[in-house]
């Protein structure tokens, strides 16, 4: 509440959708596909909106994260859950900030059973999940405003251009994981953040509540 109250309240009345984390992906009762997103940047996010006077809802993934004071939070653990949460509360919002990192493909099929070893290895077949920021895109009002979130490997600002173009954002928020301070873990992070007019602005490392 104090922090709330001096950080001014300049997002007062504002619905703001965040989602955080990585989702994960069933092979069988005991094992899953997943990422190594620790939930950090979303969970930032949604701790200075609500800070800054906003309603937040955070719809997450499995994460040891501690939710944050005001903050409604919503727990699922796959993509097609994460889908589903998101879309059931983006009707309502001001401003979605895409920060998770759900699950690409998943299993095509989730073994009941646990999966024994087996000398010749294992092969699995796998399937696309939702693309959940795409589907926000192509659903939401001219009100509403989408961020997503950019995760490249080196020489990512055409990439990032073109997810957020693909994707029908208005931002895109591209981080790399070439640059120190900006990996998984971290509490801080180093993004360029590129709007649908075409400027950018790179900020310089900096703690994820800062950014």
């Amino acid at each position: 509440l104090v922090e709330r109250h001096l950080a001014g309240g300049d997002l007062a009345g504002m619905r703001l959708l965040v989602t955080a984390g990585p989702t994960l992906e069933d092979i069988d009762p005991v094992r899953f596909i997943g990422n190594r997103s620790s939930g950090k940047m979303g969970y930032a996010l949604a701790r200075r909106g609500q800070a800054r006077g906003a309603e937040v809802c955070l719809v997450s993934g499995p994460t040891s994260l501690p939710v944050p004071g005001g903050v409604r939070h919503r727990a699922v653990r796959s993509a097609a859950q994460m889908e589903a949460a998101v879309q059931a509360e983006f009707a309502a919002c001001d401003v979605a900030i895409m920060a998770a990192a759900p699950a690409d493909f998943r299993p095509r099929v989730a073994a009941a059973r646990k999966l024994r070893r087996r000398r010749e290895g294992l092969t699995l077949e796998l399937v696309a999940t939702p693309d959940i920021a795409a589907g926000l895109g192509a659903a939401r009002r001219p009100d509403q405003l989408l961020v997503i979130f950019a995760l490249e490997t080196g020489g990512g600002a055409a990439a990032a251009r073109r997810k957020r173009r693909r994707k029908g954002a208005d931002l895109v928020v591209l981080n790399d994981l070439a640059d120190p301070g900006a990996g998984f873990e971290t509490d801080t992070n180093v993004v360029t953040l590129i709007a649908a007019d075409g400027a950018e602005q790179a900020l310089p490392l900096l703690s994820k509540d800062e950014v």
